[in-house]
């Protein structure tokens, strides 16, 4: 990826940014995400970067890693406020993981104030933790509410056992409606579930009893993501033994059609390619700041940040992360500058994705010149009197990967 950094080039231990990035904090929407990077057991499918109580070590703990998050804000706002300039407010946070929730709930809380007190939470923010359904009560959910969090996006995943268990997913379905109706109690603003599709093993009929079961715990916001095998992982290696099958393509065009069918006709309408919201102030505004290219600063083992054009991340060890913090050292491993056209690629990837649309300026005079035969081929529709927006059709949001090559011709 051009850089006018060799890429990976460490982060200063001051984490000071390069000449001319602090300029232009401001001028975009700022958010804040927060890594927990703690979970019970390992699910078999996933990548993130994640450790359970017994993979930490020495120098990182469950009742330390509040404090520890706590000494990057600061570094935070000694990099982003330095020569006197005024830090941005925050509109959007995210609390994700990991399993947030392991967390005690009056320490996500003090992060989040923190997150007030150094920057400053703009009126009408978002705060979001993610949760799962196992590990929230009704009391830690009010301690949240009260702490300011607006909103609890719950890994639902699936309501079959059988998927459950092929995802090594370990809370038992039937607890979704407790702990949608005691977020509500709690007076959380929007509540989100999460799901997952094409599992294998997972049949069509597996798949709409989900989104039936989804459906009914009405939600706000639904996010229905297909399954991938990633390298490296428990689920990877079972699939390259035989054990079980790889995803199948064509079934998970039909759940992700199924999908969009259900959902929408329950009244969530498809924002991205992967998220359905009731109305438009159920969207998830801080994912929405991600994919219109906007700025952030990830707190946390592994969290990734991007600040005007400059995108770092921290080393991934929690026990590293915190070493580096308690040495009065940034815990950034590696950056990145974007040149202006690799910025204006990684716009089409994302606002491509997008429902708003993805105005035709982005493109360069060979992807404005494929745009007619994506529209003849049934993959977008086009908006001339919106500023010339492309958008995609169910058809398109199915072979979209496809339809971007074509745009970045």
């Amino acid at each position: 990826m051009p850089s006018t950094l060799p890429e990976g080039d460490p982060v200063p231990d001051d984490g000071s940014l390069p000449d001319g990035a602090l300029d232009a904090v401001g001028k975009s929407p700022f958010g804040v995400y927060v890594h927990v990077p703690f979970c019970v057991t390992r699910c078999g499918y996933c990548d993130f970067n994640t450790y359970t109580s017994s993979e930490l070590g020495p120098g990182a703990s469950h009742d330390s890693y509040a404090d520890t998050v706590l000494a990057e804000i600061n570094l935070a706002a000694s990099v982003l406020g330095r020569e006197g300039r005024r830090l941005p407010p925050v509109e959007t946070v995210f609390v994700g993981g990991g399993t947030p929730t392991l967390l005690a709930s009056a320490d996500l809380g003090g992060i989040l104030e923190a997150i007030d007190a150094t920057f400053g939470l703009a009126d009408g923010y978002e705060a979001t933790t993610e949760a799962n359904p196992d590990s929230v009560t009704p009391a830690s959910l009010a301690t949240l509410r009260s702490h300011g969090f607006t909103r609890i996006s719950y890994g639902m995943q699936s309501a079959v056992p059988h998927v459950l268990a092929t995802l090594d997913r370990t809370h038992d379905p039937a607890r979704l409606p407790d702990v949608v109706r005691w977020a509500r109690e709690a007076g959380f603003e929007q509540v989100s579930v999460d799901l997952i599709y094409g599992t294998p093993g997972e049949s069509l009929a597996d798949w709409e009893r989900s989104l039936e079961t989804a459906l009914a715990l009405e939600p706000d916001h639904v996010s229905a993501y297909a399954l991938i095998v990633e390298d490296g992982t428990a689920l990877a290696r079972r699939v390259t033994r035989g054990e079980i099958a790889a995803p199948d393509d064509d079934l998970m065009a039909d759940m992700y059609a199924a999908a969009d069918a259900r959902l929408g006709g329950a009244g969530l309408g498809w924002y991205e390619l992967s998220n359905w919201a009731r109305d438009e102030a159920a969207r998830c505004r801080h994912n929405e700041l991600y994919w219109t290219g906007a700025d952030w600063w990830g707190f946390g083992p592994g969290a990734h940040s991007h600040v005007a054009g400059t995108r770092w991340w921290n080393v991934k060890h929690p026990a590293a992360y915190a070493k580096r913090l308690a040495d009065g050292r940034s815990p950034g491993h590696g950056r990145e500058v974007l040149d202006a056209e690799t910025r204006r690629v990684e716009q089409v990837l994302l606002e491509s994705r997008l429902r708003d649309g993805m105005t035709t300026e982005r493109l360069d005079a060979a992807g404005r010149a494929v745009v007619p035969a994506l529209v003849s081929d049934g993959l977008v529709e086009t908006r001339p009197a919106e500023a010339g927006l492309v958008v995609l059709t169910l058809r398109g949001r199915l072979l979209a990967d496809a339809v971007v090559r074509r745009l970045l011709v």
